[in-house]
């Protein structure tokens, strides 16, 4: 039962006795708060850090107790540098290791491509989840949102309207119901209340798959991180994807494989697998232990392709907004930038159009052009003739570097800038389903 009228964030407003699941005559209690954001994520987090120092009072909630894991490559790009500076957490980044750019590999070609966005930190890092997650949410904490871990999403009450009047949620000692003028959902990739929210996603355009490993490395100090281009299995047959190598620079990296699909061309192949015949390959370059730990797989929407991201009063954003880049599986520096867009947007009076609508303005044409150039590669031919083609030109790399690492900023006037604007621009016009849509 929700009681309506709270007195205030992280304060009963009353309760009352219901049921969940599992449980006979639990307790559920009813708070309020004019601002929810569930998920702690960098996207989340974020939302949550910008909200409360422009004055509101945020209430930031997560499935898990901190820390805790996610699946990830765990790369922090100079998009996410920048914004995570922003933050404040300049001393953080101070103490993880930098890299220079990335190492791109594959079909007998090797470039070592300095990170290249004219308006961006010079330099990217690598940062566990279960680290770089804690210390945002740290930061939120530390700007006046309060946090309240192990609370997992199991219901929705919604006005007429459309309005979300209350989320709740199962914790360990019962059910709590917490109303909010605002909601602001950051629950991952699967997003289980964007889900209740009526979320859709669509799998006609591009998605990933991806596992990714800990590994101890004589090299987890390197400067570069590395992308390997030429991903192949175990009977050498290539794959649409390719490899990553992070290094943590706590004696380990982050080692992982990610691959592409479509609905009409899904993916056939077995990550674990293919993970593992990746380790052996690169055991001897990268001075790998013998021991794989932390094993993790995930299923990515990509490129904006889920509808039904905002209502008068609440928004995805992030992985739950699915804005990853489809060229590369990145995310964090989404996550982080859309965080912190949302945060501006509460005064409006209803975000449904609105809340998609900056979406597009920010990344329709980005997405829509990387989406294109995704499905290229789900096509089993397309990587074996372009591959060696493009890994011949230092020159293309770096293009492709800065197009795929998401480097291109609204500030860059330079030819590449421009005619990735313009290929993104046409690309969303003519697109049969846009971002968001």
């Amino acid at each position: 039962m929700l009681v309506a009228g709270g007195t205030g964030i992280g304060r009963p407003a009353a309760s009352a006795t219901g049921r969940c699941a599992g449980c006979h005559n639990a307790r559920v209690t009813s708070i309020s708060t004019p601002l929810l954001v569930v998920g702690a994520g960098p996207a989340g987090s974020a939302a949550a850090a910008w909200a409360a120092r422009s004055g509101r009072e945020v209430l930031l909630v997560d499935a898990e107790e901190f820390p805790r894991d996610k699946t990830c490559g765990d790369g922090l790009t100079p998009r996410a540098i920048e914004q995570l500076q922003l933050l404040g957490m300049s001393d953080w980044l101070s103490g993880r290791p930098r890299n220079l750019g990335i190492r791109m590999i594959g079909f007998g070609a090797e470039h070592e491509l300095p990170w290249n966005g004219p308006h961006l930190p010079g330099f990217g890092s690598a940062a566990p989840r279960s680290e770089l997650d804690d210390a945002i949410r740290r930061v939120a904490v530390a700007s006046g949102a309060e946090f309240r871990g192990g609370h997992r999403a199991v219901g929705v009450e919604r006005t007429t309207d459309g309005r979300v009047a209350s989320v709740r949620f199962r914790t360990a000692t019962g059910e709590i119901e917490i109303a909010c003028r605002h909601l602001i959902v950051a629950d991952g990739v699967r997003s289980p209340l964007g889900k209740l929210l009526g979320r859709e996603w669509h799998r006609d355009t591009v998605y990933g798959i991806a596992g990714r490993a800990y590994v101890t490395s004589g090299l987890h100090d390197d400067p570069w991180i590395t992308s390997h281009l030429e991903l192949r299995d175990e009977r050498e047959h290539a794959v649409p994807g390719y490899g990553w190598i992070f290094p943590l620079g706590d004696g380990r990296v982050n080692i992982g494989v990610g691959s592409l699909a479509t609905r009409q061309r899904s993916a056939s192949v077995n990550l674990h697998s293919l993970l593992e015949h990746y380790v052996r390959a690169q055991r001897r370059r990268w001075q790998l232990g013998e021991s794989v730990e932390s094993v993790a797989s995930a299923l990515l929407p990509m490129g904006g392709a889920v509808s039904n991201v905002a209502g008068p009063n609440w928004m995805l954003v992030g992985d739950a907004a699915a804005c990853v880049n489809p060229l590369n599986g990145e995310g964090i520096d989404y996550g982080l930038e859309t965080g912190r867009m949302a945060a501006r947007m509460l005064d409006l009076a209803d975000l449904t159009e609105a809340w998609p609508r900056e979406l597009r303005h920010a990344y329709g044409d980005t997405f829509s052009i990387a989406r294109r150039l995704g499905a290229l590669l789900t096509y089993e031919n397309f990587l074996p003739v372009a591959g060696p083609i493009g890994m011949r030109s230092g020159s293309i790399m770096r293009v492709a570097l800065r197009v795929m690492g998401n480097l291109v900023t609204d500030d860059d006037r330079d030819a590449v800038a421009r005619a990735w604007r313009a290929a993104g621009s046409l690309s969303h016009t003519i697109d049969r389903r846009q971002p968001w849509a």
